[in-house]
């Protein structure tokens, strides 16, 4: 970036001389100013001061003096006038200063310092021919985050420039800075398995239900549903079956989930190979079992349960040992630690230094649960997968009723008289924002039913157990109801561990104490059970004791937004039958399915049932049979909700929290005390650090820690007040250090899909990212906050009081989304920190429309939760031009890792600058190398205007 190489003719030019100022440069997006090294032989050398370690800006603390000399050689025959070295801009103002001499140290004799002097500019000086000038560049930093200058040599009759970067840190953010440079983790072996070609482990006894299945009760065995070859073949040569090809329909629904699923697992088999070890030990316990130590295994990192197989081979050298693979069958899972038990012939030779390679394999329970899910919904009513298809629309007639749990709004009541009159058939859909109720009244319905109805029998299915608990705890909570401890059951699955359920539910779980797991109940107990809660996976486990279709007469299901279209199907095929009353309650504009695929994701499997239902007119009309949209929020302040209702909700929502219920805001935190939103700008440095590839911003941790530390002085929070939202797991575990450093152990930490559902007094958002070139990346990928418009959505609508956003503002306004509330904030008087980008104005984006307006099936969705951006992969006649569509939405051809972006992406911005060039004489430039670098000067160019990039 901007420096004088040479006299020739394609000098390099200034990054901010036409500006006048620094804002904001980005030290990683041209990897040539990290590399650049002035030649020695040029007729005039000015050396780098502060050269970058590790590609990053060196670090000093705050509070203490950094500095660095700086020579200028004259390399010709003939004196050279060096008119001025001035500071030109730094960033923050005035954060840096010259001088002829070295600046003392803290240390230093009075005299020493009394003879000092520093400047901003140093007049005429001559240098003669051979002869070498020094001047020392010096900083004091006041406040961490990035410290930039810049500084020009006035030489004859040019101007050379250096940029000098700092990296300002505090004690916090030195105790997170990384000790292990970042590498990728070398690819590992894995075996193959296919052939069966191991030795089988000895597996768990099966759990014996000690007579508690009734009699002539058949057991279900759920079916395997293999990944046939031909199909596994097709998907692996990256081309799209057919069944996907022509869209959702009625006639292929089977076949058209069943290849999403396949492509699902396909990913899976691939995901669970990160987790694979070499050359660990095992230790033996007993005579029984070996164990193995798996770091991240409390994390579910990899998540292991019971009865899942492990596979391992002893290490050697020599790639034909003969030596035989081993199934390990897990018996029981401790912390890090599994139990395993291999076969009589392993345990025989087994010793604990032995050395073994480690392939893990993911348990295929949940997905042949869905494969079963979607063969069954064949037999369910058309009205109900494609209520479209229903041409007799119903009109359901209500009564009115008393409330039991709260006073109901106008929104509220209206859905639980439809729910209560409901008679069948396309399912009746409750949506609404965060905050709006949808749990409320599905209490309310449920409590109706039960106290109103004998016959009814309710099974309430939730994507998490957390979400299923809470559901169980409203209507235990609710006094005016008394609930019968025999009529309620709360299925788990068996691998849930015990001290995960609160006390109080307990009694409501059926738990066998001497095999130490959850189970389901006998048939004759389940069908005295009048409501059932569970997560949708669990309900499965119902159908397996004999529960037939019909046994509910009533199903709901809560967070449906959340969950795959086959996930939903597992109560709905299997239990609902014509006259079952079904009724969906959720958000489309939250997030969604979690999909691993992004295949399978961006050709349906990331579109929840109950999106896909607003594609259909009953629902998209908004018809009251059909659907009831809540638009009252109780959680967050007006001035908080303003935003996602502007962006997302049409305008309509309406803020209803009583005002007395919202904490006051800390008037000596808060520029505008009237404004419950806080956007701190901080500029960092983007980090990773060992083999994970997870990023870290330990600058905006510290930032983070500090500001939690002045909120907590006002003495008016908690830590279980205070929720810390971030997209990257890495800057989650370094946020949890920096709080155990500050002894504050319970502030919830986690990423916006662990708080869905859930709200905090106060929530601060750290937005990670400080380049643009990782920005990019994430923009392509929809990692993080960025082109994920619902991962905003649920981000802001956490805070009940206070919104706290810490991110480095020049990054985050390259997002439509971000840029809106960055300057919120700003026409608030809300912002403080680092300086501002210029303020420009991104239009929100339009849902992508179809390639072909005859079937969309073949477009990436653009809805914020899909991958728009993911270039699916696949090969075929009727694939779609990715190459095109990324033309018709302004989109960078995407590729398939971040290696690729090193390179590919570096000669597509030095062919964009390039163009560039030939339009503008004036910011010629030319590669600096022959691996496709772009020169310094090119690369400030791109960096002063990131949105070339796009």
């Amino acid at each position: 970036m901007g420096s004088v190489a040479g006299w020739s003719d394609d000098e390099e030019r200034s990054v901010i001389a036409d500006k006048g100022e620094i804002t904001f440069i980005d030290h990683q997006q041209d990897q040539s100013l990290i590399s650049y090294n002035p030649s020695d032989d040029g007729p005039i050398v000015v050396s780098v001061p502060f050269p970058f370690m590790n590609g990053q800006p060196q670090s000093v603390t705050v509070g203490e003096t950094a500095s660095d000399s700086i020579t200028i050689k004259n390399n010709t025959d003939e004196p050279i006038e060096l008119w001025t070295i001035n500071i030109y801009s730094s960033s923050p103002e005035d954060s840096f200063k010259l001088s002829l001499m070295e600046p003392p140290k803290s240390k230093a004799g009075e005299d020493t310092a009394r003879g000092f002097r520093e400047t901003t500019c140093l007049e005429e000086r001559t240098v003669q021919p051979g002869q070498e000038l020094t001047v020392w560049v010096f900083s004091k930093p006041e406040r961490i985050g990035k410290h930039t200058t810049a500084v020009h040599f006035d030489v004859g009759s040019r101007v050379i420039e250096r940029l000098i970067f700092l990296m300002a840190d505090d004690k916090i953010s030195r105790a997170l800075a990384s000790n292990k440079p970042y590498s990728k983790e070398p690819k590992k072996k894995h075996f193959d398995l296919n052939d069966n070609n191991y030795v089988r482990g000895r597996r768990p006894a099966p759990a014996k239900l000690k007579g508690m299945r009734g009699k002539g009760s058949k057991k279900f065995k759920l079916p395997q549903f293999p990944i046939p070859g031909e199909v596994r073949e097709i998907l692996e040569r990256r081309q799209l079956p057919d069944s996907i090809r022509g869209g959702l329909a009625a006639e292929n629904y089977v076949d058209f989930f069943t290849a999403l699923l396949n492509l699902e697992e396909l990913q899976l088999e691939e995901d669970v190979k990160a987790f694979n070890m070499e050359r660990v030990s095992m230790r033996r316990k007993g005579s029984q079992f070996v164990t193995l130590e798996v770091p991240g295994l409390a994390e579910r990192r990899p998540s292991l349960v019971a009865g899942d197989s492990i596979f391992a081979k002893r290490a050697s050298d020599d790639p034909n040992d003969g030596n035989k693979v081993h199934e390990g069958v897990v018996h029981r899972v401790e912390a890090d630690e599994v139990y395993l038990k291999f076969s009589e012939e392993f345990h025989g030779y087994h010793w604990d230094e032995h050395r073994y390679n480690i392939q893990f394999t993911y348990n295929r329970l949940n997905m042949r649960r869905m494969y079963w899910a979607v063969n069954e919904a064949t037999n369910l009513e058309k009205a109900v997968l494609f209520p479209t298809a229903n041409h007799n629309k119903r009109q359901i007639r209500t009564t009115p009723f008393v409330p039991i749990t709260c006073v109901l709004n106008d929104e509220q009541n209206f859905a639980v008289k439809m729910i209560l009159r409901c008679r069948g058939g396309s399912p009746y859909v409750i949506h609404g924002p965060p905050g709006t109720g949808k749990t409320i009244i599905i209490a309310e319905a449920i409590l109706q039913l039960y106290k109103g109805r004998g016959d009814a029998q309710i099974l309430v299915c939730t994507p998490s157990n957390s979400a299923a608990d809470h559901i169980l705890e409203k209507l235990l909570k609710e006094k005016a109801v008394e609930v019968n401890e025999e009529e309620v059951f709360r299925l788990n699955a068996s691998s849930r561990p015990y001290e995960d359920i609160h006390p109080d539910l307990l009694p409501f779980c059926y738990y066998d104490e001497l095999e130490g797991v959850f189970k389901c109940p006998p048939l004759r107990f389940l069908k005295r059970c009048r409501i059932v809660i569970t997560t949708y996976m669990s309900a499965s486990n119902l159908l397996a004791e004999g529960v037939e279709r019909g046994q509910f007469s009533h199903l709901f299901l809560d967070e449906a937004g959340q969950a795959s279209e086959p996930e939903t199907m597992i109560p709905i095929s299997s239990l609902c039958r014509r006259d079952t009353v079904v009724v969906l309650a959720g958000d489309p504009m939250q997030l969604g399915p979690i999909v691993y695929s992004k295949k399978a994701e961006c050709h349906g499997l990331g579109k929840s049932y109950l999106e896909r239902l607003f594609e259909s007119e009953p629902y998209s009309s908004g018809d009251k049979n059909y659907v009831t949209k809540l638009v009252r929020n109780y959680r967050c302040r007006p001035e908080i909700l303003h935003l996602p209702s502007t962006l997302f909700y049409e305008g309509e929502l309406i803020a209803c929290r009583d005002e007395s219920s919202y904490l006051e805001s800390p008037t000596d935190f808060l520029q505008n005390n009237d404004f419950p939103i806080l956007f701190i700008g901080i500029q960092g440095c983007d980090e990773r650090e060992g083999n994970n590839p997870s990023w870290f911003n330990r600058i905006e941790a510290s930032k983070v820690v500090e500001v939690i530390d002045k909120l907590r002085e006002s003495g008016k929070l908690t830590q279980e007040d205070i929720g810390i939202i971030t997209p990257y797991r890495q800057q989650v575990l370094k946020l949890r250090k920096a709080l155990e450093i500050m002894e504050m152990l319970d502030i919830k930490i986690g990423s916006v899909e662990q708080f869905q559902g859930q709200e905090r007094q106060v929530i601060v958002v750290s937005t990670v990212r400080s380049t643009v070139r990782h920005n990019e990346f994430d923009l392509i990928h929809c990692l993080g906050f960025l082109s994920n418009p619902r991962r905003f959505n649920v981000a802001m609508t956490r805070a009940i009081s206070l919104l706290i956003v810490v991110g480095n503002p020049h990054i985050i306004c390259k997002d439509p989304y971000w840029n809106q509330l960055l300057w919120y904030c700003v026409e608030n008087d809300a912002y403080q920190g680092c300086a501002l980008p210029e303020k420009t104005e991104l239009a929100i984006p339009e849902p992508v429309q179809s390639m072909n307006p005859k079937d969309d099936a073949h477009a990436p969705f653009q809805d914020g939760n899909s991958r728009g951006s993911e270039n699916c992969g696949f090969q075929g006649g009727d694939e779609y031009d990715w190459g095109q569509y990324c033309a018709q939405t302004a989109l960078p051809v995407p590729c398939t890792n971040e290696d690729e972006w090193s390179d590919g992406w570096k000669s597509r911005l030095l062919f964009l600058v390039l163009i560039c060039c030939v339009a503008d004489e004036s910011t010629a430039s030319s590669p600096d190398n022959e691996s496709g670098e772009i020169s310094a000067a090119s690369g400030a160019k791109l960096g002063a205007s990131p949105e070339l990039v796009a």
